[in-house]
């Protein structure tokens, strides 16, 4: 009996471990598209709504925002509702606030935005926690996976919005709101395995083990900076990618593609720092490295706009290794996962605050100059910092 009982187990487990994943990805495929999705159709927004420059920056800004100000509550929120409850309500969030992003109603952009950034916010804190109680031992390479197919559905996103929106005047709604058949694509998957899997997470919790407070150590501090510095360089071009593109004669469709172009290296990117960033003595010279061609595709979109196709891939490159690097972070610098929790909830809410005020500042600056010279200028010296914060964080130490 015994043994049958031990063959049952191993052939169970590679299904619950294939099912997990599975729920894994389809939270991913959530994480990114609803609004990296904006920017190809931003001038159409702005146009049919009267929208400011530094109003659209604020618009792009509003999920990070979200993310800023919830993700310090998502950890404890999970411990009380349950791990799989707290993601399926982040998840009715999230498609409730799409749909009403993309509602004709006053108001409705602003809300629904405002909304689709909390519900990303609980999605990115808690995710990380699925994978860990979920695959321990293979945490970094299914971070990696997952957040490899956030990429892709985001490039397909910022590929297809323009074809969707068409020449209809707020043909920008359809296009942003279709997004929501993926958050409840998740929702059905989930729906049927809240009761059994929250009820055997809460039988496997144990007492939170004592631990030193993040928010007190310099090494939570600079992987916070470094999330922070990392995400920015991402949001900004996202968000301001075609209006730059478009002051040298480059058309929406093109820049859409461009876009894709970035999120696709991203996706090469992610894939590249999971295969190495377990196999190195410490993350200094890949976390520098990717600093470097940040700083380099800045710097060359300012110089040599021309040349905006090849720093869309060298940036897309650096974000989606820096990005898979500060996630790894996480876990790296921490020693059980309610430390990973407590740092990912702080990383995510402070780095996404500095991340929140770079697409409005850049807008601002566009405004008061008439010229993207002096925002993209600011932008690389940030870069500069971003490797220099790379470098402190990627020391093999451990928070306390």
């Amino acid at each position: 009996m015994s043994t049958t009982a031990g063959q049952q187990v191993r052939v169970d487990r590679p299904t619950r471990l294939g099912l997990a994943l599975i729920g894994i990805l389809l939270i991913a495929a959530n994480l990114r598209v609803s609004f990296v999705s904006v920017g190809p159709v931003l001038g159409d927004i702005r146009t049919d709504l009267g929208l400011g420059a530094a109003a659209a920056g604020f618009l792009t800004s509003l999920p990070l925002v979200g993310f800023a100000v919830f993700s310090p509550l998502a950890p404890a929120v999970g411990r009380r509702l349950g791990l799989e409850r707290t993601l399926w309500a982040a998840l009715a969030v999230l498609a409730g606030g799409i749909l009403l992003r993309s509602a004709a109603l006053p108001g409705a952009l602003w809300i629904g935005t405002g909304l689709l950034g909390l519900g990303i916010a609980f999605l990115n804190v808690l995710l990380p926690g699925l994978v860990k109680r979920d695959f321990p031992h293979r945490a970094g390479g299914v971070t990696g996976i997952y957040f490899s197919l956030a990429t892709i559905v985001a490039a397909l996103g910022s590929g297809l919005v323009v074809p969707i929106a068409g020449d209809a005047p707020d043909g920008w709604r359809l296009a942003l709101g279709v997004w929501a058949g993926l958050a409840l694509l998740a929702l059905a998957w989930f729906l049927p395995k809240l009761r059994r899997r929250t009820a055997a997470a809460a039988a496997a919790t144990g007492p939170v083990p004592a631990y030193r407070s993040p928010w007190t150590s310099a090494l939570g501090w600079q992987v916070t900076l470094f999330m922070g510095l990392q995400s920015l360089p991402f949001f900004v071009f996202a968000t301001w990618l075609p209006s730059i593109e478009a002051s040298h004669g480059v058309d929406a469709a093109t820049s859409g593609w461009h876009l894709f172009w970035f999120q696709l290296c991203g996706m090469l990117g992610s894939l590249g720092i999971t295969a190495v960033v377990n196999r190195l003595p410490d993350q200094r010279l890949v976390g520098a490295a990717a600093s470097l061609l940040a700083l380099a595709a800045y710097l060359g979109l300012m110089l040599v706009p021309a040349l905006s196709l090849l720093c869309t891939v060298l940036l897309g490159l650096a974000c989606g290794s820096s990005i898979v690097l500060a996630l790894s972070f996480f876990s790296l610098r921490t020693r059980h996962h309610q430390q990973a929790a407590a740092l990912s909830g702080m990383a995510q809410s402070v780095g996404y605050l500095l991340a929140a005020a770079a697409p409005i500042g850049f807008g601002a600056l566009y405004d008061l100059t008439g010229s993207w010279t002096l925002p993209l200028g600011l932008t690389a010296v940030l870069m500069v910092f971003m490797g220099i914060f790379a470098v402190l964080a990627g020391r093999r130490r451990y928070i306390g």
